[in-house]
């Protein structure tokens, strides 16, 4: 079964299997013998296309990779995780192996919730910051393990902030510090982690750091860290507090190609501390006209909608604006085939002709 899909009456058939029956003329469920309508709906079945999904993944990799035909079972890894009598090396191949197999497998992921091993992950992560293989294993499972909304709430109360935050600002390898905002913007798909973040002390402040000082991949995802937990008001308060404005303003107006960037810029400009920081930035609405003349779609967008509300705050912005040749790029925005920048264009256009 590759395909499957719900009969009418509720039970799942592979697709091609049951069209051929009904193809042929049936009009029955080959289980229930009830009558079924004229013309069928099948209902695809997604949970269970995913499960087959997964599992047909792990059987592949347990098929090509020789290394699987002697893999320990889940629970010897997960007990050699835990073990205090463990040695490092033992920990580190448990990790490695546990790592790969929970990215496809949420059962699994469940089982090592259940088993107490979310306090012994964040421990070897601890205890990992001299040896970044280690740590770098342990943040991979930690990751693949906030995958489960389950398991999101469950890690922040064990104490998985912390542990990440002081991989973001203990002088790790850039690829664990990536990893580390990677894991800060899946716990953050939870609405009060975004709080929980946002309150812990210096979380913020790493990321914006990292903007500063980062390179490649590691700024990427502080970037995209950023804007998760920044959808949380108070926390776009204190991502300006912490100098992230003129910061994502240099991404953007060097050429960096960070799209991510801007969409962070139209997260703080909702807050008067961010309008009030942005105003501030020498230059700040010629790097928005740029993204609006030469960015992607959703760098557009984001620009518009910042120059919008920063030109319904300030006289003084919407003069630079026009003056810049703004309302003339919106009109012809106005004409584009995204639905969303041809409404941001028309807002921007609405609020300078309502400025003059």
């Amino acid at each position: 079964m590759s395909d499957p899909v719900i009969l009418p009456s509720g039970h799942t058939f592979d697709r091609s299997s049951i069209q051929r029956w009904l193809d042929a003329g049936h009009r029955t469920c080959p289980i229930t013998k009830l009558p079924l309508p004229d013309h069928p709906y099948l209902i695809p079945n997604h949970a269970l296309r995913r499960l087959i999904s997964n599992y047909a993944h792990i059987s592949k990799l347990h098929l090509h990779d020789p290394s699987h035909h002697h893999q320990p079972p889940p629970e010897t890894l997960i007990s050699t995780l835990t073990s205090r009598s463990s040695t490092p090396n033992s920990k580190l191949d448990s990790l490695s192996r546990l790592a790969k197999l929970t990215k496809f497998d949420p059962s699994l992921r469940r089982q090592l919730a259940e088993s107490g091993a979310l306090s012994a992950v964040l421990n070897c992560l601890a205890t990992a910051a001299d040896s970044p293989p280690f740590q770098e294993k342990a943040l991979s499972l930690l990751l693949n393990l906030s995958l489960d909304d389950d398991n999101k709430v469950g890690l922040v109360a064990e104490g998985a902030i912390g542990r990440v935050v002081g991989v973001l600002r203990a002088g790790s390898s850039p690829d664990c510090r990536a990893i580390g905002c990677t894991v800060l913007t899946s716990l953050a798909v939870v609405e009060v982690n975004k709080a929980t973040i946002g309150a812990y002390p210096d979380a913020i402040r790493s990321l914006v750091n990292l903007l500063d000082c980062g390179r490649g991949r590691e700024v990427k995802e502080a970037a995209t860290a950023l804007y998760a937990v920044c959808s949380f008001p108070d926390n776009r308060r204190r991502a300006v507090e912490c100098g992230a404005v003129p910061i994502l303003a240099r991404l953007v107006g060097g050429g960096a190609g960070l799209e991510r960037a801007v969409e962070v810029l139209s997260s703080l400009v909702k807050c008067r501390e961010g309008r009030v920081e942005m105003g501030r930035v020498f230059g700040f609405v010629g790097v928005l006209v740029k993204v609006i003349s030469f960015g992607g779609e959703k760098g557009i967008q984001c620009a518009l909608f910042t120059l919008n509300a920063l030109c319904s705050c300030s006289e003084e912005v919407c003069d630079e604006a026009q003056r810049q040749g703004v309302m003339e790029i919106c009109v012809g925005l106005m004409e584009d085939e995204n639905e969303k920048i041809r409404r941001n264009a028309s807002s921007l256009v609405q609020t300078l002709s309502g400025s003059h």
